[in-house]
């Protein structure tokens, strides 16, 4: 049986970490110090790109301090190359903004790609109810 390939452990590393509840970790530990994130779209508080592993990790620190998380799942991942995909579902209410206070299932694609062990670039994929 062949090795797992980097990106395979990296992807599965994560996928445990997420299931964990630890997701800053895995920011801290699987992202490079450049790594890039991409939303489909900017938000009141938060542009679409996010450069740089620490402001990644304030990102993401926003986004759980500002939902109530009631169930999260982390499915995957599926590699290819030097690429993966998760999908993640949430069961969240929003502490802010216009959904403050309306629990609802929010599900997004996440596409990761990989270089020289790390996690260069993460672009999320979900539909904003347009």
């Amino acid at each position: 049986m062949p090795a797992k390939s980097s990106t395979l452990k990296i992807a599965q590393k994560l996928v445990e970490l997420c299931r964990a509840g630890q997701n800053l970790k895995a920011v801290q530990t699987l992202l490079s110090p450049n790594a890039v994130s991409i939303e489909p779209c900017a938000g009141p508080t938060m542009p679409a790109k996010t450069k740089g592993r620490a402001a990644i990790k304030k990102k993401t620190e926003w986004w759980f301090a500002n939902h109530t998380i009631h169930s999260a799942e982390a499915n995957g991942p599926w590699p290819h190359g030097d690429r993966f995909i998760v999908h993640f579902k949430f069961e969240v209410t929003p502490k802010t903004g216009p959904m403050a206070g309306q629990r609802f299932t929010m599900e997004e694609g996440a596409l990761y790609t990989v270089k020289n062990n790390k996690i260069v670039k993460e672009e999320f994929f979900y539909h904003m109810g347009e």
